[in-house]
């Protein structure tokens, strides 16, 4: 459950994350020149279209993400490429919420942004195909459990009582890790393969 409907979390939260999405926002639509434009609105497409297909896990449900992917090929021009997919299936599928739409934002963008910081310049600079795979599928499954981590504060500071929700939901997000360290590894290495700059952020 990546997409938090609206009614559910606190004003503080609200605010918080819509200042902290805004910040974001700002930043990748000023990095966003003709070259990531193009690959923004792949990207997002296949997010859209990917998050449509839900797999039950439990109480919840849980689809890829590819936030990992986003943070690697667009840096922090991920934040305007999930809030238009947020956005559009909100409205146009009612999925998540508009009020909730800056939270949704940053649970989604920000992990796979820092684990692109963290490990993207390795990712890029390895000429070794197994330790690009390794550390793509690192960046891929790390930045799942960030969104798990952050969609479970987003619950616990709006109310003490979805604590047992929270922690449900952080433990139906290890499936996807390994799906999404998967996916993010073979997209990384083909990428390398056949067009290596796609790898690159223009202001990486």
């Amino acid at each position: 459950m990546a997409h938090i409907p609206d009614g559910v979390l606190s004003a503080p939260v609200l605010i918080a994350g819509g200042v902290v999405a805004l910040a974001g926002v700002g930043l990748g639509l000023r990095r966003l020149d003709d070259r990531l434009i193009p690959r923004a609105g792949i990207l997002a497409a296949a997010l859209f279209v990917g998050s449509l297909i839900s797999v039950p896990v439990g109480p919840s449900s849980v689809h890829v993400l590819l936030s990992g992917l986003m943070g690697i090929m667009l840096g922090v021009a991920a934040f305007p490429a999930v809030l238009v997919m947020l956005l559009l299936q909100a409205l146009l599928f009612g999925f998540g919420g508009l009020t909730t739409l800056g939270v949704n934002t940053v649970n989604i963008a920000l992990p796979g942004v820092v684990c692109a910081l963290l490990l993207g310049p390795a990712i890029r600079g390895t000429r070794h195909a197994a330790t690009r795979a390794v550390l793509a599928g690192l960046a891929g499954a790390l930045s799942v459990a960030g969104t798990g981590g952050l969609v479970a504060l987003s619950l616990f500071l709006s109310s003490s009582e979805y604590t047992p929700v929270a922690s449900i939901l952080i433990a139906t997000y290890v499936p996807l890790m390994i799906g999404e360290a998967f996916i993010t590894a073979a997209i990384v290495a083909f990428l390398a393969r056949v067009q290596p700059d796609a790898l690159r952020p223009v202001a990486s």
